[in-house]
């Protein structure tokens, strides 16, 4: 019994250290650092680097900058661009970490598990946002920046202290993931479509007053 509830609590924290940190990566090395550094769980042997000072005092500057630029409109966009870059990786590293000690073979497979996962939620976010910028009004990013803040948070102690039920909620949000994904990426191309044709007809404008300056400079009839 013992060994299957040590299975069920490396999957948990696995998969929930991937999925966090594709929504907020500052957060979650916070999160686990302090935990761990308090006392209140006991992370992997690859993890407990996370309980530096310096690590969780680095992640914390980063969350605080992160907590401004995500609430801000537009900003919270190239945000999320910019750290494509960087979630993403991260939760390949996190995921296999979880399970650094056991095979080299199992490791690999966390880390492509990881970066999956990391990738998904971090799309989610992402598409979920440029929508939200359609909005003129920023109390929308608000509270999307503060739900995903809670979700991490929550998400991170579920999987510590409830890791089946946590496995659960993460099933469930697979599912909405394979079905909003596809929305999103159709409503994100009908918005560039629609941004597109609106700055192309400026331009045409644009170009035909400065075409009819022109000509009314060189009429005889304007002179």
């Amino acid at each position: 019994m013992d060994a299957y509830q040590q299975v069920i609590s490396t999957i948990a924290l696995t998969m929930g250290a991937a999925w966090a940190s594709g929504i907020n990566l500052y957060a979650t090395i916070a999160v686990l650092g302090m935990l761990g550094a308090t006392g209140n769980v006991d992370l992997p042997t690859q993890l407990l680097v996370l309980q530096s000072p310096l690590v969780i005092g680095c992640a914390g500057l980063m969350y605080l900058v992160e907590f401004f630029a995500d609430k801000t409109p537009g900003v919270d966009t190239g945000w999320d661009t910019i750290h494509t870059f960087i979630r993403i990786p991260a939760g390949v590293i996190l995921a296999a970490s979880v399970v650094g000690d056991v095979s080299p073979a199992l490791v690999v497979a966390a880390g492509i598990l990881g970066g999956t996962i990391s990738a998904t939620s971090h799309l989610v976010k992402a598409g979920s946002r440029v929508m939200i910028n359609t909005s003129p009004e920023p109390f929308s990013n608000w509270a999307a920046s503060l739900f995903e803040d809670f979700l991490v948070i929550g998400g991170l102690f579920t999987a510590l202290h409830y890791p089946l039920l946590f496995l659960i909620f993460f099933l469930l949000f697979i599912v909405l993931a394979i079905w909003l994904i596809p929305r999103l990426w159709r409503a994100i191309r009908f918005l560039w479509r629609k941004l597109h044709s609106i700055f192309s007809s400026k331009d045409q404008n644009f170009a035909f007053d400065e075409q009819v300056s022109i000509d009314n400079k060189t009429d005889p009839k304007h002179q």
